[in-house]
């Protein structure tokens, strides 16, 4: 794209106006998938229940979510008299900004991504660990005790989680021989000579499992959805919020669900590649599947909301700190090992 304006402009403009353009591109059908996965949420929970769901705005309910936004919109932004105003207000766009900004490593066709670079899947951790500031200065600037609670609580949640997480990462990593997320999808290609994906290996398998549920965890999602738990903490760090405020949350919460299931599937099942080696399947646009991958994982996302009870928090702490991280430890000395068996026979 900025060959293309580069024969029109000078190329720092070409170069420019070709990021914006990519920008979009990601951004805006983005928020509208977080729209409609938020329909396809209540939908799939309705289902579950043996209930409607939204039918009434739209046909089938599809505008549900946009008539919610509008009401969202419309109401008065209230600010607690005793709060910390700029902080309050910083907090949600701090983690709506965050949930955003990962996408620009997600390669959703070979040679289609916003950036291409080598250091991606670290890029990855760092730009997603930030969230968890979100979240704090929204406990910490609301001057309430129940928001203050939960930002704790939360805090705790994403760091226990995001070192398994980093673990499991490592796994990957040694195998495919590269940070940089294209290459490791690539590396992902011909496992057998039929299927495509490291799921689809018996020693990185457990490592897709770990990291399924750690995704559940770091994006507080059921059962793990302690950090807005009603019976103890009202809404949890979101108590204060209201209007384009708590939308930004609300946003950036299905974002991040909907950038786990994307990591999730280029991690492990094959990313944009089809999930078998056989030519004709090539036929259909990488993207395509890693839109299908994406939305597979958001239905069993939903799944487990609606079927599984919430953890307790001892629970919760204990499966991070004295199972995931022991586990995940132990599989990057064990997929060395094999590596070093396999590739240098010694």
């Amino acid at each position: 794209m900025t060959g293309f304006f580069a024969s029109y402009m000078p190329y720092g403009a070409a170069w420019t106006l070709a990021t914006i353009i990519g920008i979009l591109l990601i951004a805006l059908p983005l928020m509208l998938a977080v729209a409609m996965i938020i329909y396809a949420d209540r939908k799939i929970w309705a289902a579950m229940a043996l209930r409607r769901g939204p039918n009434v705005v739209g046909p089938f309910g599809l505008l549900q979510s946009f008539a919610d936004g509008l009401k969202v919109f419309l109401q008065e932004t209230i600010v607690p008299a005793a709060s910390n105003k700029t902080l309050f207000l910083l907090a949600p766009i701090i983690t709506f900004t965050v949930a955003l900004i990962v996408w620009a490593v997600v390669p959703f066709q070979i040679g289609v991504v916003l950036a291409d670079i080598n250091v991606g899947l670290l890029y990855v951790l760092a730009a997603s660990s930030l969230g968890v500031y979100g979240i704090i200065l929204a406990g910490w600037a609301s001057n309430s005790k129940y928001p203050f609670f939960s930002a704790i609580r939360a805090a705790a949640q994403m760091v226990s989680y995001e070192v398994a997480i980093g673990f499991v990462i490592i796994s990957v990593v040694m195998w495919a021989g590269s940070f940089n997320l294209t290459a490791i999808v690539e590396a992902q290609k011909g496992l057998y000579g039929c299927v495509n994906g490291f799921g689809f290996n018996p020693l990185l398998f457990p490592m897709a499992v770990v990291f399924l549920i750690s995704a559940l965890a770091e994006t507080q999602r059921a059962p793990f959805d302690l950090t807005e738990a009603e019976s103890e903490l009202v809404a949890g760090y979101q108590t204060e919020y209201s209007s384009m405020a708590f939308a930004l949350y609300w946003l950036g919460e299905y974002a991040n669900v909907l950038l786990m299931c994307a990591l999730n599937a280029t991690l492990f099942w094959g990313g944009y590649l089809p999930p078998f080696d056989w030519a004709p399947l090539y036929a259909v646009p990488g993207i395509i599947w890693l839109f299908a991958k994406i939305l597979f994982f958001f239905f069993v996302f939903s799944w487990i909301k609606a079927t599984v009870p919430r953890y307790r928090y001892d629970q919760l702490m204990r499966l991070g700190w004295k199972v995931f991280l022991p586990l995940s430890l132990f599989w990057v000395f064990l997929v060395s090992g094999v590596l070093m068996l396999m590739r240098v026979g010694v």
